[in-house]
C-alpha cells in the first residue's frame, strides 16, 4: 500500500492509499488545501484538526450545493423524458399547378419535334 506525502495548509501529511489511486488521493488533498489556504490567510495559524475540519465542512457545503443542484437538473431530465413525443410537423409542399406541368410537357414535344427534324435534315 503506497504512502503518500500531501501538504494540506502548508503541513505536511503522510497518508496511504491502494495502488493505483495515487492520483484520486493527491486530487482530494489539492482540494482540500484550496479551503485551507484562505482559512489560514484570514484566520491566521489554526491547530491542524480545526483547520481540516474548517476545510472539510467548507468542501462538505460545496458538494451538498452540487448535489441539490445535480437532482434539480435530474428531476428537469426525468420531466422532459417523460413528455411525450411531439407529433412530427406537419410540412406542406407546394403542388405545382396543372397548367405549368402541361406547359412543360408540350415545350418537352417541341424541343423532341425540333431534335428529330435536325436528325431528318444532317441524315438527308
Amino acid at each position: 500500500m503506497p504512502d503518500l506525502d500531501v501538504m494540506i495548509g502548508g503541513r505536511s501529511f503522510r497518508v496511504a492509499c491502494q495502488p493505483g489511486e495515487e492520483h484520486f488521493l493527491r486530487a482530494a488533498a489539492l482540494m482540500l488545501d484550496n479551503e485551507a489556504q484562505p482559512l489560514l490567510s484570514q484566520m491566521g495559524r489554526l491547530p491542524e484538526v480545526r483547520m481540516l475540519l474548517m476545510a472539510g465542512l467548507m468542501l462538505a457545503d460545496k458538494t451538498a450545493a452540487l448535489e441539490d443542484q445535480l437532482r434539480s437538473l435530474k428531476a428537469q431530465v426525468d420531466e422532459l423524458t417523460a413528455r411525450p413525443v411531439p407529433e412530427p410537423a406537419r410540412v406542406e409542399v407546394p403542388v405545382i399547378p396543372a397548367r405549368v406541368t402541361e406547359s412543360l410537357a408540350e415545350i418537352a414535344a417541341r424541343a423532341e419535334a425540333l431534335a428529330a427534324a435536325v436528325e431528318e435534315r444532317a441524315a438527308g
